[in-house]
């Protein structure tokens, strides 16, 4: 029955994550008068559809993304003489008129910001979601609360009620970021700015392994209620948090200092959401929710930043397109967007399948 509780939960964290990804394409693009031909969550085939306007809305089998499929968006066309023309004499905007509601025929920023549309509201998503985190939970602020003996902080002279600013030229506003940079950074000396009485001070230690952590031997930090201007100033640094997690991860695994253990996909995030039902039941139903909310809040930001990587049937790689074409002031020949397209959708095939075999091959160990 857990099983069956965790999968319905990552079906409908997964069906929020996705709509609002796919309604950030589709807003911008019915704004800009571009058509919306089919607006779909999932994968592989249909099994639920209804059409409203010119707009097939969909519900594939797969729960392993989504589609905002535009009018023309696919179509290839021979560049003739007429059109050839045309372009020279506006680069930027081919004949809309010819196809009404085209995507390929709209303005490059147009397209621009359609395409950039989805990951952005991910990340909106990500803040409503933190707003709801901190209301309940409010959030830690950076301010020592213990320093222990015989431990790098000790040793710096830091003392109970200063309050960490900075740690290699880089901001921390809540207590999470430390933890962060001890574990993903552990073992290399921190340049560390902080502040006590009013006044900013520097000093330099080096996390030690306690464990299988890297620590400094600090304790904190003070609680912030969500209220007032408080509750969006910390529901950002919340989600900051969680954009500067993916973003280091991502760095690690380039590389190669990530294990395969450290991925997880579909199969692997419903394992995730089966642990924390069972780890919070004890502690009532607001409690199982609102760790939900903390994951759909991890995977609404993970997603906003993996589709701006620059790899071809991502948003990313269909924005590097777009830039190359409003910076040369010519659009990139369709074939060979169709080709580079294809390539990258075979590329995340082969990735998507190499995860949930991972995912899968996890129950066997």
């Amino acid at each position: 029955m857990d099983t069956v509780y965790s999968i319905i939960a990552f079906v409908i964290i997964f069906c929020i994550v996705v709509v609002s990804h796919e309604f950030g394409h589709f807003i911008v693009a019915k704004i800009n008068g571009i058509k919306v031909v089919e607006f779909s969550v999932g994968m592989g085939p249909k099994i639920f559809k209804i059409k409203k306007g010119e707009t097939t809305y969909s519900l594939r089998l797969l729960p392993l993304g989504g589609a905002c499929v535009f009018e023309d968006e696919d179509a290839l066309y021979e560049e003739d003489e007429e059109h050839k023309k045309q372009l020279d004499e506006n680069p930027l905007e081919s004949e809309t008129a010819a196809t009404p509601g085209s995507f390929r025929n709209s303005p490059v920023w147009v397209r621009i910001l359609t395409v950039v549309a989805g990951p952005v509201f991910n990340i909106i998503l990500g803040y409503l979601l933190a707003m709801i985190i901190i209301v309940f939970c409010g959030s830690s602020t950076t301010k020592i609360t213990e320093v222990v003996e015989g431990f790098p902080a000790y040793e710096a002279g830091l003392e109970a009620g200063d309050v960490i600013t900075e740690i290699n030229g880089e901001n921390v506003h809540i207590f999470q970021e430390i933890s962060l940079i001890a574990m993903l950074d552990g073992g290399k000396e921190w340049e560390l700015e902080y502040e006590r009485d009013g006044q900013r001070y520097n000093t330099t230690l080096t996390p030690v392994l306690n464990g299988n952590s890297y620590v400094i031997g600090i304790k904190g930090g003070d609680m912030v209620e969500g209220k007032g201007l408080d509750l969006f100033e910390y529901s950002w640094y919340e989600v900051q948090f969680w954009l500067k997690t993916t973003i280091k991860s991502l760095q690690k695994m380039v590389q190669g200092q990530v294990s395969k253990d450290d991925i997880a996909g579909p199969v692997g995030v419903v394992q995730v959401i089966g642990d924390t039902i069972e780890q919070t039941q004890e502690y009532g139903i607001g409690t199982v929710l609102l760790n939900l909310v903390n994951i759909a809040l991890l995977l609404s930001v993970n997603l906003g930043v993996m589709n701006l990587l620059p790899v071809p049937a991502l948003d990313g790689g269909r924005l590097v397109l777009l830039l190359v074409e409003a910076v040369i002031r010519k659009p990139v020949p369709q074939k060979l967007e169709m080709i580079i397209t294809v390539a990258g959708f075979i590329f995340l095939m082969i990735v998507t399948v190499l995860v949930l075999f991972n995912d899968i091959s996890r129950f066997f160990r």
